[in-house]
């Protein structure tokens, strides 16, 4: 692919938010993120030019039929082929808005709060991934004899990055921390079911591939909300260095409280978890019964 050499990373980003195809959109993600971790593309961004817009939404097709999350209907439990597509359908749904989340983060945040290199060097990975994840489970689905578009799908992950889109905390905290967190608590019953069901193409995909890569994304989040935490610090505060102090859990739970509705949904996969870098101590105050917002 032709790049221009004075392209940014955020201009990049903001071409893969305005590409509707999703087989596109993985495709120049792909693409992008090899000439940015092969130093094809120089700069983030450039500090002297104003900022560009980042869509609210980004560009999509309208081939999936999008409804209300209560109108969803049941995925079952991977015992039928109809349940294996519903479950790989509404998987490839997810990774379609999962490319578009981590280019979004980049665009959105990377210049305005002024994130070090590495910051972009984790969110490319991560969209990288994400796009590689929407291919292979695309293509299973049609193995499986059904295609993206073929079920209603929902926006709720959409939904809850419009409303994080003006804080990086947020951002952090709700879509890495909680919805891709929530992702580690339910993907080893779904490879359980697929097994159950037969189907051990898609439960070693989703085992060998997905499973263990998501954990890094959510690592990614949990990693810069730190940062994030050690950068409000003031010169007289108390820096420990400390990853796991209560000031960091306190503003986490401060923000999943103001931005989060209800409670967390245990049980929790606590060695994910912890593999991905929090405890309990982070997320089982938020499943209590009295959790309000």
């Amino acid at each position: 692919m032709e790049m221009c050499d004075e392209e940014t990373l955020v201009e990049a980003a903001l071409r893969v938010l305005n590409t509707p195809d999703p087989v596109d959109k993985a495709r120049l993600g792909d693409q992008i993120a090899n000439n940015w971790l092969q130093g094809l593309i120089l700069h983030p961004y450039h500090p002297s030019q104003p900022d560009i817009a980042v869509p609210d939404r980004p560009a999509r097709l309208a081939n999936v039929k999008l409804v209300s999350p209560s109108l969803m209907p049941k995925l079952g439990k991977a015992g039928s082929l109809q349940s294996r597509q519903a479950i790989v359908h509404s998987l490839v749904h997810i990774e379609s808005w999962a490319i578009d989340l981590s280019w979004d983060i980049i665009a959105r945040f990377g210049k305005q709060e002024s994130m070090p290199k590495e910051f972009f060097n984790d969110f490319v990975r991560v969209a990288q991934d994400e796009g590689r994840h929407f291919t292979l489970l695309a293509a299973r689905l049609e193995e499986l004899g059904s295609f993206y578009g073929a079920l209603p799908a929902h926006d709720g992950l959409w939904d809850s990055a419009v409303a994080t889109s003006k804080d990086l905390f947020a951002r952090l905290a709700v879509e890495h921390c909680v919805h891709e967190a929530r992702g580690l608590d339910v993907l080893p019953t779904t490879i359980s079911r697929f097994r159950n069901g037969g189907d051990n193409d898609t439960a070693d995909l989703l085992e060998k591939v997905i499973y263990p890569e998501e954990i890094t994304h959510c690592a990614a989040g949990v990693k810069w909300f730190k940062y994030l935490c050690s950068q409000s610090k003031t010169p007289t505060d108390d820096i420990s260095g400390d990853e796991e102090s209560d000031e960091v859990i306190e503003k986490f739970h401060e923000v999943v409280r103001a931005y989060f509705r209800g409670p967390l949904k245990p049980p929790f996969n606590e060695a994910a978890r912890r593999a991905a870098g929090f405890g309990p101590q982070w997320y089982e105050p938020l499943a209590v019964k009295d959790f309000t917002q």
